[in-house]
Protein backbone atom coordinates (compact mmCIF):
# COMPACT_ATOMS: atom_id res chain seq x y z
CA UNK A 1 0.00 0.00 0.00
CA UNK A 2 1.29 3.53 -0.89
CA UNK A 3 0.60 6.80 1.08
CA UNK A 4 0.10 9.67 -1.23
CA UNK A 5 2.72 12.31 -1.24
CA UNK A 6 -0.07 14.76 -0.53
CA UNK A 7 -0.67 13.37 3.56
CA UNK A 8 3.03 14.84 4.23
CA UNK A 9 2.53 18.00 5.76
CA UNK A 10 3.41 21.11 4.02
CA UNK A 11 2.41 19.25 0.40
CA UNK A 12 -0.56 19.54 -1.92
CA UNK A 13 -2.11 18.47 -4.95
CA UNK A 14 0.91 20.89 -6.75
CA UNK A 15 3.50 19.33 -5.15
CA UNK A 16 2.15 15.65 -5.54
CA UNK A 17 1.67 16.53 -9.44
CA UNK A 18 5.62 17.58 -9.45
CA UNK A 19 6.38 14.90 -7.72
CA UNK A 20 4.41 12.29 -9.78
CA UNK A 21 6.42 13.84 -12.82
CA UNK A 22 9.44 13.15 -11.55
CA UNK A 23 8.67 9.88 -11.04
CA UNK A 24 7.81 10.15 -7.14
CA UNK A 25 4.54 8.50 -6.92
CA UNK A 26 4.44 7.77 -3.10
CA UNK A 27 4.71 9.41 0.60
CA UNK A 28 6.99 6.61 1.06
CA UNK A 29 9.33 6.68 -2.11
CA UNK A 30 9.62 10.52 -1.37
CA UNK A 31 10.83 9.98 2.16
CA UNK A 32 13.47 7.22 1.18
CA UNK A 33 14.79 9.34 -1.46
CA UNK A 34 15.22 12.38 0.72
CA UNK A 35 14.50 16.11 0.38
CA UNK A 36 17.23 17.20 -1.65
CA UNK A 37 17.02 14.08 -3.99
CA UNK A 38 14.04 14.26 -4.46
CA UNK A 39 13.61 17.79 -4.83
CA UNK A 40 16.75 17.29 -7.36
CA UNK A 41 14.36 14.82 -9.51
CA UNK A 42 11.99 17.58 -9.88
CA UNK A 43 13.53 20.33 -11.19
CA UNK A 44 14.84 17.70 -13.48
CA UNK A 45 11.33 16.82 -14.55
CA UNK A 46 10.22 20.91 -14.82
CA UNK A 47 9.91 21.75 -11.81
CA UNK A 48 11.03 25.69 -11.07
CA UNK A 49 13.46 26.03 -8.73
CA UNK A 50 11.94 27.82 -6.00
CA UNK A 51 13.44 28.05 -2.37
CA UNK A 52 10.42 28.06 -0.19
CA UNK A 53 9.22 24.88 -1.93
CA UNK A 54 12.49 23.27 -0.91
CA UNK A 55 12.23 24.06 2.18
CA UNK A 56 8.49 23.91 2.91
CA UNK A 57 9.71 19.97 1.67
CA UNK A 58 12.07 19.61 4.19
CA UNK A 59 10.24 20.57 7.19
CA UNK A 60 7.54 18.46 5.87
CA UNK A 61 9.94 15.26 6.36
CA UNK A 62 10.30 16.23 9.63
CA UNK A 63 6.88 16.97 10.53
CA UNK A 64 7.60 20.31 10.82
CA UNK A 65 5.29 23.71 9.54
CA UNK A 66 6.83 25.09 6.56
CA UNK A 67 7.59 28.54 8.35
CA UNK A 68 9.78 26.80 11.18
CA UNK A 69 13.07 26.91 9.41
CA UNK A 70 14.61 30.29 11.00
CA UNK A 71 18.20 31.48 11.50
CA UNK A 72 21.45 28.77 11.24
CA UNK A 73 19.18 26.39 10.17
CA UNK A 74 17.47 28.09 7.16
CA UNK A 75 21.02 29.73 6.17
CA UNK A 76 21.92 26.19 5.56
CA UNK A 77 19.19 25.10 3.64
CA UNK A 78 19.54 28.55 1.86
CA UNK A 79 23.29 26.79 0.80
CA UNK A 80 21.80 23.28 0.38
CA UNK A 81 19.40 24.87 -2.66
CA UNK A 82 21.53 27.40 -4.21
CA UNK A 83 23.76 24.59 -4.45
CA UNK A 84 21.33 22.38 -5.72
CA UNK A 85 19.98 24.78 -8.00
CA UNK A 86 23.57 25.29 -9.85
CA UNK A 87 23.93 21.92 -10.29
CA UNK A 88 20.69 21.62 -12.20
CA UNK A 89 20.93 24.79 -14.25
CA UNK A 90 20.80 22.70 -17.42
CA UNK A 91 17.28 21.50 -16.37
CA UNK A 92 15.39 24.63 -15.56
CA UNK A 93 12.18 25.36 -17.32
CA UNK A 94 12.06 21.55 -17.84
CA UNK A 95 14.52 21.31 -20.34
CA UNK A 96 17.34 18.22 -20.08
CA UNK A 97 21.07 19.89 -20.59
CA UNK A 98 20.60 18.66 -23.95
CA UNK A 99 17.63 20.53 -25.07
CA UNK A 100 19.39 23.61 -22.96
CA UNK A 101 22.47 23.63 -25.26
CA UNK A 102 20.18 22.68 -28.54
CA UNK A 103 18.37 25.82 -28.00
CA UNK A 104 21.64 27.51 -27.21
CA UNK A 105 22.67 26.54 -30.51
CA UNK A 106 19.42 27.56 -31.91
CA UNK A 107 18.29 23.96 -33.01
CA UNK A 108 15.04 23.67 -31.39
CA UNK A 109 12.27 26.07 -30.21
CA UNK A 110 12.89 28.05 -26.85
CA UNK A 111 10.34 27.48 -24.52
CA UNK A 112 8.83 30.19 -23.06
Amino acid sequence: MSTPVSSIRNLGPAVERDCARAGIHSAEVLRDLGAHEAYRRMIASGTRPHFIGYYALVMGLQGRPWNDCRGAEKDALRAAFDTLKAETAGSEKGRSKLEAALDEIGVIERKA
